[in-house]
């Protein structure tokens, strides 16, 4: 069946206005950086080049052309079965994790290789580490549970020569975030996390199964962003995950100025306050997302009194390139 050709907005409004992807997908622009993507490229009902979002070859394809075209990696894949994860939404967390950083800084972003950035559960895709370091020169470190995605997320790095900025550590203790990753007198600038969002196998399965329901679409339920266990739930779900998070932070509360991390569920956001209120956090700072019909926000904290900030940013970012917002 086909559809009379509707006009669609051309900028995607609720990204982050320095995401390089507000604009509708430019088919012909990522073909040319990447022709392996062509024999993807379809009319969809709309009369529109797109791929098959369902197919997760595609959309696989289609992450491979965006990292080629925006972010200049030339070489980028993922295990079987593992999260292949929507660039968009990881840049917008990229971007207003940068803007937390310049609330600090006088509204200027601190970029180099000195600003230092802690991705946990960092995944096969290294996504967050790719972006950041491709839109603000920050090195970072990946910590990784799992040997499968640290050897993939390796192989990214290596292939793109970026051994001098990026570096991923395997978190040996499944119970531990910060502790035996975050090495004595060791700081970052920031702290980054996308956590698990459902409680158990079945939810996700079910999330999967309503998706697709909604999109009206009635071929077999295929999670076309793939993922393993641990990238899609743990035990309490995202709230539980958020709450350790915190907690542990707490025993490095001067390693790191801002931690952070991805809240999808508002309902979690009450007992997230209270977790932070229980560790004594100074700031808090609850920044709203958006992509689609998606609405998700960051959650940031910091340790560091008013004085220790002040003493950080005139020690660790005076010298830094900064980019004004």
């Amino acid at each position: 069946m086909r559809y009379k050709k509707i006009k669609r907005p051309k900028t995607k409004s609720k990204l982050h206005l320095r995401n390089k992807h507000r604009n509708r997908y430019d088919f012909a622009q990522l073909t040319a950086t990447c022709p392996a993507l062509a024999p993807f490229v379809i009319q969809n009902a709309y009369n529109d080049e797109s791929i098959d979002f369902f197919d997760p070859a595609a959309v696989k394809q289609l992450n491979t052309a965006l990292l080629q075209h925006y972010y200049g990696i030339k070489n980028w894949d993922i295990p079987a079965n593992y999260l292949c994860p929507p660039i968009p939404g990881r840049a917008d967390y990229i971007h207003h994790i940068a803007d937390v950083l310049a609330s600090s800084n006088d509204k200027k972003i601190p970029t180099g290789a000195s600003i230092r950035c802690l991705d946990i559960g960092v995944g096969a895709n290294c996504i967050y580490p790719l972006i950041g370091h491709k839109e603000f020169g920050w090195s970072f470190v990946g910590t990784e549970i799992d040997p499968i995605a640290i050897e993939s997320a390796n192989k990214i790095i290596s292939d793109n020569n970026l051994q001098d900025s990026l570096e991923i550590r395997l978190q040996s203790h499944v119970n531990n975030v910060f502790q035996g990753i975050i090495k004595k007198k060791e700081y970052f600038d920031l702290s980054i996390c996308n956590p698990p969002f459902h409680s158990s196998a079945a939810e996700a399965a079910a999330a999967t199964r309503r998706k697709i329901k909604n999109l009206d679409d009635t071929r077999k339920a295929v999670l076309n962003f793939g993922g393993q266990n641990n990238e899609l739930w743990c035990k309490g779900g995202e709230k539980r995950f958020v709450q350790q998070l915190i907690r542990q932070s707490k025993q490095f509360p001067s390693s790191c100025f801002w931690y952070s991390s991805l809240v999808s569920k508002h309902s979690n956001l009450r007992s997230i306050y209270d977790t932070l209120e229980a560790t004594e956090a100074v700031a808090v700072k609850t920044i709203p997302m958006g992509q689609g019909n998606k609405v998700s926000r960051i959650v940031a904290w910091t340790y560091l009194s008013d004085e220790q900030q002040h003493n950080w940013k005139a020690k660790r970012w005076s010298k830094a390139n900064n980019l004004s917002i």
